[in-house]
């Protein structure tokens, strides 16, 4: 079984999502988790979810998405949760890179998010640059657990969290020959806490970069992982897969 825990097959992104989704399992993806990052993303990705067997949903908003944001929009997502294969809270998090201007309001709605988890007993899946110390004790603070999406962090950062009970997000930037840091990362924590994802269609793996991603694309973040920590690929996709389906409700 092969997990995709986070892509954006939403029509913002995509001309033709059935396409796309339907182009992944017949690759041999199984599940796929489709993250929201604000209240229309959500409603895609619900909408999905109860389309395809092997979609799910997460609902949330992020951290590049935080204008105007109201707290209508906030009981929207919670009335989300209500849907059974809503499965976590995300993509939510903080951005220090892209709108660090902005980092009070960030925190504002990240914490919102995080007390729905709470509320709903969901996990989280988290976005997280040149933020990990702000994440990581709010994280802390609420009492929740789930993914460190696209984790960009340190090995020592990453060992905190996996000490929490997180899995790292290994994406396609895993493949990239500049990623020495997530090399590391990756041969370095126990496959026990690591799971796929795509974050399709951005972070294309090699030899596909600067193209449009697909889940389809896993097997590439797969090859990689499995040759990083001297494995076999079929050890990746079963141990990860494990990994998630024990995380959350798929």
């Amino acid at each position: 079984m092969i997990i995709d825990s986070h892509c954006h097959l939403l029509s913002t992104e995509y001309e033709d999502v059935d396409k796309e989704i339907k182009e992944a399992i017949a690759s041999g993806v199984s599940r796929i988790i489709i993250n929201g990052y604000d209240v229309l993303s959500s409603m895609e990705a619900v909408a999905l979810s109860k389309k395809y067997d092997e979609v799910y949903a997460a609902v949330g908003i992020g951290p590049e998405n935080i204008d105007n944001v109201t707290e209508s929009d906030i009981e929207k997502i919670k009335g989300l949760t209500s849907n059974k294969k809503v499965v976590a809270i995300g993509e939510i998090g903080l951005d220090y890179y892209w709108t660090k201007e902005k980092k009070d309001d960030q925190i504002k709605i990240f914490k919102s998010m995080l007390t729905i988890a709470k509320e709903r007993n969901l996990p989280v899946i988290v976005h997280s640059r040149e933020s990990i110390k702000d994440i990581y004790n709010l994280l802390i603070n609420y009492n929740v657990t789930g993914i460190l999406h696209c984790y960009s962090g340190s090995l020592e950062m990453a060992k905190e969290f996996v000490k929490k009970g997180f899995l790292i997000g290994i994406g396609g930037v895993v493949t990239f020959k500049n990623a020495t840091k997530l090399k590391e990362v990756v041969k370095s924590i126990s496959l026990d806490y690591i799971t796929l994802e795509t974050d399709s269609p951005y972070l294309t793996p090699e030899p596909f970069r600067g193209k449009v991603n697909n889940p389809s694309k896993l097997s590439y973040i797969i090859k990689e992982i499995a040759k990083l920590k001297g494995i076999k690929e079929e050890d990746v996709i079963n141990k990860t897969a494990n990994n998630v389906m024990a995380k959350f409700d798929l």
